[in-house]
């Protein structure tokens, strides 16, 4: 399972400029299940992307994809982890 912190290099008007796009980017890997939930920081300094890719490699090629990536918008930080431990229902999440 992978964590993925967004960090936004750009102003926020650029990044609400790419936002549609960006979730579009998001809404293929979440077609394709390797996605289990994303969502901006508090306050909006980037975002956080929770993953059940099956390796690093998988994730830097959807990273390679996404339209902040793309445009020197973001960077991004990729954190590998096994949950040894997890609430009840959350098994379909686990590769």
């Amino acid at each position: 399972m992978f964590i993925i912190i967004v960090k936004y290099l750009s102003p926020i008007e650029v990044i609400d400029e790419l936002l549609i796009s960006h979730r579009a980017f998001l809404d293929k890997y979440y077609e394709n299940g390797m996605l289990i939930c994303s969502g901006p920081q508090n306050p909006r300094t980037g975002g956080i992307i929770l993953s059940k890719a099956p390796n690093i490699e998988a994730i830097e090629k959807m990273i390679s994809e996404d339209p902040f990536y793309i445009n020197k918008a973001a960077d991004y930080e990729i954190i590998e982890f096994n949950p040894a431990k997890h609430t009840k229902g959350f098994e379909p999440f686990i590769r």
